[in-house]
């Protein structure tokens, strides 16, 4: 099979890991057959050198064209600081980048490898088993309503944001989350802030009104900050977490330190809802930041992003036998004893990006071999 791909590597530690990441594509190629077209683009602080804008046109066209986006992250702390003459929104690159392309459904799976059960913050007897994912509405609330700004008043600046959700985005994004819940335990915990924010209200009625349709799933409302403590507290409880942008983005970060670093949590940003044999076009990400201070220096974790061409394997390409076997080289490899820095714990063997990159993508020929009718 072909299937085109743009790589967007960004900054930071970005092209580290993407790197990697294309190692294991490459191995799943050519052990499978598959034959995937790589195009290259920039974005964020290296395409503002570059061109003079976080996102490009140029890339941004080759993105409309291609099946699915691998990408690595956006940040670089020249353009942090705000004395600065020129400060571009790297970010807003990326979620202009999302916007245009209609990547409204971000999928962030939270699983704990049985091998790093003791090395999150947490105790055993409280991440052992952890396996749920966060739906996040990606196109839509504060980080995209109008108007937003800041602006001089006779007391001072004033900054004002704008939360607005029709019930199209809402309806579509809930209904990504009852979809993936039927292909796990079929529970559903549905996000939001009732009774204290109007668009939460409408969520919430929208939802309970969605779950008529889908009799099989489980559904509960939740509010964030409750959503929040139980994530510390009982995480083996949930199955899918669906949520607005501003609270999905906030709960992830916090749930990645179930999974024991950002460096282990992948996502998906798709642009339809995803059901059985759906070949939908998504970008994929590790959720961490560009982390410039630990570029070039061979320690970045390239396992977020791994896992990243997995979620690309399986949900754009629709190659769950593939997507399932880098999975597994990951855990094997994490069952070995190999760490990177930021999940390194006593007695386990310290490695750098491209060591764990090679083990990896070692590991899935392997499987693959035992897999493919190719062989």
């Amino acid at each position: 099979m072909e299937f085109s791909v743009v790589v967007l590597p960004g900054d930071g530690v970005g092209p580290e890991v993407v790197a990697e990441g294309l190692k294991v594509l490459k191995a799943i190629g050519e052990t499978f057959g598959h034959d995937f077209q790589l195009s290259h683009g920039s974005i964020g602080g290296i395409a503002f050198d570059q061109e003079g804008a976080a996102l490009p046109e140029r890339t941004l066209e080759i993105c409309r064209a291609c099946d699915a986006i691998l990408f690595g992250a956006v940040g670089d702390p020249k353009y942090e600081d705000p004395k600065a003459k020129v400060r571009p929104e790297l970010g807003y690159g990326l979620i202009r980048l999302r916007k245009e392309l209609g990547l409204f459904a971000n999928l962030r799976p939270v699983r704990l490898f049985s091998a790093l059960v003791n090395s999150t913050n947490l105790k055993p007897e409280v991440v052992e088993g952890v396996d749920f994912v966060i739906v996040r509405e990606l196109t839509g609330g504060l980080y995209f309503s109008e108007p937003k700004g800041i602006r001089q008043t006779s007391e001072g600046r004033e900054a004002i944001d704008t939360l607005i959700y029709s019930e199209k985005e809402i309806k579509r994004i809930v209904r990504v989350g009852f979809e993936l819940a039927r292909t796990r335990q079929r529970k559903l915990t549905s996000v939001d802030k009732f009774q204290i924010l109007r668009s939460s209200d409408l969520w919430r009625e929208i939802a309970s009104e969605l779950a008529l349709e889908y009799p099989d799933v489980q559904l509960e409302h939740m509010h964030v900050d409750a959503c929040g403590m139980r994530i510390i507290q009982r995480p083996v409880e949930f199955d899918v977490i669906v949520t607005e942008n501003l609270f999905g983005d906030i709960l992830s970060d916090v749930a990645s330190m179930l999974a024991g670093s950002m460096g282990m949590m992948p996502s998906a940003s798709l642009a339809g809802i995803p059901q059985k044999g759906a070949r939908l076009f998504g970008l994929y990400e590790p959720i961490h930041g560009s982390s410039p201070n630990r570029a070039k220096l061979d320690m970045a974790n390239p396992i977020a992003t791994i896992l990243s061409v997995a979620m690309m394997l399986r949900h754009s390409f629709g190659l769950t036998t593939e997507a399932k076997i880098v999975e597994d080289a990951v855990d094997e490899v994490l069952k070995e004893g190999y760490r990177t820095y930021d999940i390194m714990s006593e007695g386990k063997m310290k490695a750098g990006t491209k060591f764990i990159g090679d083990l990896i993508a070692e590991k899935t020929r392997r499987l693959s071999k035992l897999e493919s009718p190719a062989q």
